[in-house]
């Protein structure tokens, strides 16, 4: 079947734009120090501005916060602190009003050790709520090589002292995990999607997939069947009670195991995956000035239904790792953006945002926001990207870069009109505070990064060949130079990067399918909005300068303008 630009909508979230929020760190609405619900609502025309369409919201639920929220202690709850259902609502209500869709992090591979689940596990052997957690009754083998956070755990398995036995973490020893052979559990997690559904969420964004179908490397008993199996009833209940409903996957595995968690042929599992492979491999091409490792892993992708899509990102809330970049490739990346051990996490990733990787350098770094939103899949921003926030290396691991959003040069950034001393997390400090990059001033600076990023999504908002299109490397000989063209219902656009610093001139050949036999036929340039024609050969010529990018559109007198 054909696909139309009008069916275009009912897969939304293959050219949405995504953007990532930390709800406490993003406004304060009544000044106690935390971002909140409805300080976040005030800024939904903020966003809308600048083009986002569907709002990720990092959890909300109550939680003792031990790890930034991903402790939960109730599954259909709104932690005090942010608001109230009430505030959700509204939230909801008022980003839809403006065309934007919310989705919230789905946290159920594991609970608080305060959720009131495990607070009745731990109570006896026989308590009906044993079975709703991982445990074992002898002393587990050396798991340090599989803990998640080298740094604060040396196992996954925890003693509970008042019974005697071990129970599964995975992450933190404050964070148990559940068990997915339980039914109870399955009907648990079930329920909750049903409700945040209902209150009016538009999807998920799935916390930890692998560990949360598949207790991999672990004596844990299995869990019956095929744990996929598992994910194919999720989707399945999701879209009878959604239609359009997605689940974004956080699964960082070799491509043969990601097409696994898509569904294979079927595409019956998550809708969408994160490109954690591309993602590090844009950094090892930037780190060596060559697009070559990108490309390498952009043509390994493999092919997905086409009802299933990819999501790239420059950065996510998490460490900026690199597992699966060689100990020499990370090296290699470690010694050009992270060079110092406050940099860097775990041995495998960095605690940076982009622009001080690059040293504030603004043609590499909207060089890289190019290739983002050009690349064949849906982009992610995460918060505070579209104006070149920096990083805290001053904070504890992850919460360097969940530092509160800058709006304007003044006191706390604008994040909050409480003492400094009670915010939720310090503003960054130096060259990258809220004096030097906030969103107040970009806005009113038609050459600032925020009008360039808005300009961008713009762009690729009129491009649907992006989200949908069939994806080519073109060959050229140039490695410091990536050429990349996706087409979609005989409409093509070609996107040029130049990673190096270099001026260059690079000559590409057009798809045999682009030229259109005898009709004339040009280059639309989509972002300086000018135009060029190839040569006679069918070859295009483009002169770039050191980090320079362009994205154009093939037309034809026989094709309509998009």
């Amino acid at each position: 079947m054909t696909t139309r630009l009008s069916q275009t909508s009912d897969l939304w979230w293959k050219n949405a734009v995504i953007y990532c929020v930390d709800v406490e760190t993003y406004f304060d609405g009544n000044g106690d120090g935390i971002g909140d619900l409805q300080g976040l609502t005030q800024r939904i025309d903020y966003l809308a501005e600048l083009g986002v369409t569907c709002l990720w919201l990092m959890p909300f639920y109550p939680s003792p916060d031990r790890d930034d929220g991903y402790d939960v202690t109730d599954l259909f709850g709104v932690d005090a602190r942010l608001g109230t259902h009430g505030d959700l609502v509204e939230l909801i209500r008022t980003a839809n009003d403006r065309g934007i869709r919310v989705i919230a992090d789905l946290v159920v591979n594991h609970t608080s050790d305060q959720h009131p689940w495990f607070k009745a596990a731990r109570r006896s052997k026989d308590n009906p709520y044993r079975d709703f957690y991982v445990w074992r009754s002898d002393p587990p083998p050396d798991t340090s090589d599989k803990v998640v956070f080298p740094d604060k755990e040396d196992s996954i398995w925890a003693l509970d002292e008042r019974t005697g036995e071990w129970y599964l973490h995975h992450f933190y020893t404050c964070q148990p995990d559940l068990n997915f052979a339980n039914p109870e559990v399955r009907d648990q997690i079930a329920k909750s999607i049903g409700f945040w559904l209902q209150v009016g969420m538009a999807g998920f964004r799935v916390d930890a997939v692998p560990y949360l179908v598949d207790d991999i490397d672990t004596e844990a008993p299995d869990v019956p069947g095929d744990p996929h199996e598992y994910l194919k009833e999720l989707r399945a209940f999701l879209n009878r009670r959604r239609g359009d409903a997605v689940l974004l996957g956080e699964v960082n595995l070799p491509h043969k195991d990601q097409k696994q968690y898509f569904g294979g042929a079927d595409g019956n599992e998550l809708h969408m995956m994160f490109d954690f492979i591309a993602m590090q491999a844009m950094y090892l091409s930037l780190a060596r000035q060559d697009s070559r490792p990108l490309a390498k892993a952009l043509r390994a992708r493999p092919a997905v239904d086409p009802d299933c899509q990819w999501a790239t990102f420059v950065r996510n809330h998490d460490e900026l790792t690199l597992d699966k970049l060689s100990d020499e490739e990370r090296q290699e990346v470690f010694a050009a953006f992270g060079p110092e051990p406050e940099m860097q996490l775990y041995g495998r990733g960095l605690k940076r945002r982009l622009p001080p990787m690059l040293d504030g350098d603004p043609r590499r770094i909207r060089m890289v926001y190019s290739l983002l939103f050009s690349l064949p899949g849906t982009p992610t921003l995460y918060y505070g990207e579209e104006i070149g926030m920096g990083e805290d290396l001053a904070s504890e691991g992850r919460m360097a870069v969940r530092t509160p959003m800058q709006w304007e040069r003044v006191a706390n950034g604008g994040f909050s009109s409480a003492p400094a001393r009670r915010l939720v997390q310090p503003v960054v400090p130096g060259g990258y505070g809220p004096e030097h990059v906030n969103v107040a001033d970009q806005k009113r600076d038609p050459d600032s990064l925020w009008n360039f990023v808005r300009g961008l999504i713009q762009t690729y908002r009129e491009c649907p060949e992006l989200g949908w299109g069939d994806f080519t490397v073109l060959e050229q000989p140039l490695h410091q130079v990536l050429v990349h063209r996706c087409s979609w219902e005989g409409s093509t656009v070609v996107a040029v990067h130049n990673f190096a610093a270099e001026p260059v001139t690079v000559t590409f050949p057009l798809d045999p399918r682009d030229l259109g036999g005898d009709l004339p036929i040009w280059l639309e340039d989509l972002v300086a909005r000018g135009t060029q024609e190839p040569r006679r050969d069918g070859t295009v010529e483009v002169a770039l300068e050191g980090y320079d990018h362009r994205w154009y559109r093939v037309r034809r007198d026989d094709l309509p303008r998009r």
